[in-house]
């Protein structure tokens, strides 16, 4: 055999062994490693396994839940969308309680519990359940509301801003009231009609805005300024400040306002209306049984 051939002869011999040795370890080993794991298990104590399951056992829901209450924190009420209980069919102001078909959407999910006339979920919307007597729609407590004056600036300000007290404030909407202002405009067929509750309202403590400013308590009347000044004259809206803030108010001071600031010493200058200096009748401005020189 030439030399060659002996060399090819030989390699492969080589490597035939060492496939068959490789191949016996590993029966070697996969044998050995599942004798120690029976033999492992065998042995293991009694004592040291666990005498509670695993997987904890909780009671049945309708043992734990509350059905006489009404939240909309709740972790399942507040994945749905507010259209499914609100929905607003009509221009009407009043907010009505969802469920007047059927009980339905509320069935949809309830439907064990609207099968009992005795169940606590029916005290939620009724003072009797069964005359079918309902309750008065709840306030508003645990959702606060925007509004943004900035997006309503082609808007007269008297459209939102009524007269009250004889013309001396104006009323700020706040309340159920707030919706049939609202309505005026967004009508329920019109494009801009915030079907949907998130339009305004979002989770969180409801604070509502003040009616009642400094200047109102030193006898200020807008009635009498409404004659020659529009709203602009003294109030500037500031987009994208917080809600209370979006419209700057003049200063209340007429004795000692700076000279840069926007007050009553702005107009009040002694050649256009009566002055700081004009001390004839104080009590134009001063009013109250404290007043007193």
């Amino acid at each position: 055999m030439p030399e060659k051939g002996k060399a090819i002869y030989k390699i492969r011999e080589s490597v035939s062994f060492s496939r068959i040795f490789q191949v016996f370890v590993l029966i070697f080993g996969a044998a050995f490693f599942g004798f120690s794991l029976f033999a492992g298990y065998g042995n293991i104590n009694a004592d040291v396994l666990p005498e509670e399951p695993f997987f904890e056992e909780f009671p049945a829901e309708s043992q734990t839940k509350d059905y006489s209450k009404f939240t909309h924190t709740n972790q399942f009420h507040s994945r749905l969308p507010c259209l499914l209980c609100h929905r607003r069919d009509d221009n009407s102001s009043r907010i009505r309680f969802p469920g007047k078909t059927d009980h339905l959407p509320c069935a949809g999910c309830h439907a064990l519990q609207f099968s009992d006339q005795s169940s606590p979920i029916c005290t939620i919307c009724h003072t009797n359940p069964q005359s079918g007597a309902m309750k008065r729609f709840p306030s508003l407590r645990s959702f606060g509301f925007k509004f943004d004056h900035s997006r309503h600036r082609n808007t007269n300000c008297a459209v939102c801003h009524k007269p009250e007290s004889r013309g001396v404030v104006k009323s700020i909407p706040s309340g159920p009231s707030a919706h049939a202002t609202c309505f005026q405009c967004h009508t329920s067929n019109s494009a801009s009609s915030m079907a949907s509750c998130n339009v305004c309202h979002q989770p969180g403590r409801l604070v509502r805005s003040p009616e009642r400013t400094r200047a109102i308590r030193i006898g200020f009347s807008h009635a009498k300024h409404a004659v020659s000044f529009d709203c602009d004259t003294c109030h500037t809206v500031r987009p994208g400040s917080a809600r209370g803030r979006q419209v700057t108010e003049p200063l209340v001071s007429m004795h000692f306002a700076s000279e840069n600031s926007l007050s009553c010493a702005t107009c009040h200058d002694g050649e256009a209306v009566f002055g700081a200096n004009d001390f004839a009748n104080c009590k134009r401005c001063h009013i109250g049984k404290n007043f007193a020189f």
